[in-house]
């Protein structure tokens, strides 16, 4: 089979609409995600935490009927955690396992590599054949060289603001990845996601969009992030459960975004203006 063709076998592969995990778009971001799966390029997702970029992943890998492989990325992950290892047998001997990279080449998955940024520099070293024409691993401890499997793409996922002055991706590593740029949704847009989500009554939706606007717009309060829409999202199940609103507020919001006894106390005001 011919690429096109296995390219359209793979679009009449595809779920049924209402079995995706739900995902609203903003702009054309699945349209852009699946150019890229089509050309085998890479893709790098980038905007505030708890913003869609995990979501749309998920959506997509369903939408295209491909295996997904997630990392969550932080400081101590290593190209070893990633590729693999010898590991000790019950006979005493010794085996080697793959790690995520190397089973998403060799199964030809969706690799989602979150919080790219926070890895250590040896991960990008691995990552830079695979975001080439090459799309090849190199394992050094096995010496072997794997071709990357039909269907493998490789995503990417960082946060540029929480990430200012500490750790970047270097432009050159950027440079290896189409790019898709998220933010904070409209407000009427998070309406349509938090019912979406919920199946939380439209006033109340409306009030937990509108207190996102005023959180975000708090510029003088310490927060070390605005309040993300998945915040909101896990606010509306409270409410939509049954909890009162503002406990629901309070413990899903406030007590995400701060430790500090002022703040929070300031939080919970503009929570009871909203409810």
């Amino acid at each position: 089979m011919n690429r096109a063709a296995a390219d359209t076998a793979a679009v009449e592969r595809d779920a049924p609409v209402e079995s995706l995990p739900w995902y609203r778009p903003v702009g054309n971001e699945p349209e852009l995600f699946e150019h890229a799966y089509r050309e085998r390029l890479p893709l790098l997702l980038k905007g505030p935490t708890g913003c869609g970029k995990t979501r749309l992943v998920e959506h997509m890998a369903a939408r295209l009927g491909r295996p997904l492989i997630s990392v969550a990325c932080h400081d101590e992950t290593s190209a070893v955690d990633l590729v693999g290892r010898y590991l000790i047998g019950a006979n005493g001997g010794t085996f080697w396992q793959d790690g995520p990279v190397a089973r998403a080449v060799r199964e030809g998955a969706i690799l989602y590599l979150d919080e790219f940024a926070e890895a250590r520099s040896d991960v990008v070293v691995v990552i830079h054949p695979l975001s080439d024409h090459r799309r090849r691993l190199y394992i050094e401890r096995t010496d072997e060289e794997i071709e990357a499997a039909e269907g493998f793409m490789l995503v990417a996922s960082y946060n540029p603001g929480y990430q200012r002055g500490l750790k970047d991706l270097k432009p050159s590593t950027k440079q290896r990845f189409l790019s898709i740029a998220f933010d904070y949704p409209t407000r009427e847009v998070e309406i349509e996601i938090l019912r979406g989500e919920t199946g939380i009554a439209e006033p109340d939706a409306k009030r937990l969009a509108a207190l996102g606007a005023r959180l975000r717009a708090l510029d003088t309060i310490a927060l070390a992030e605005a309040p993300s829409t998945r915040l909101l999202v896990s606010a509306a199940r409270l409410i939509t459960a049954g909890m009162a609103p503002r406990a629901a507020c309070q413990a899903a919001i406030v007590e995400a975004l701060t430790d500090d006894r002022e703040i929070a106390a300031g939080l919970r005001d503009v929570v009871a203006l909203a409810f």
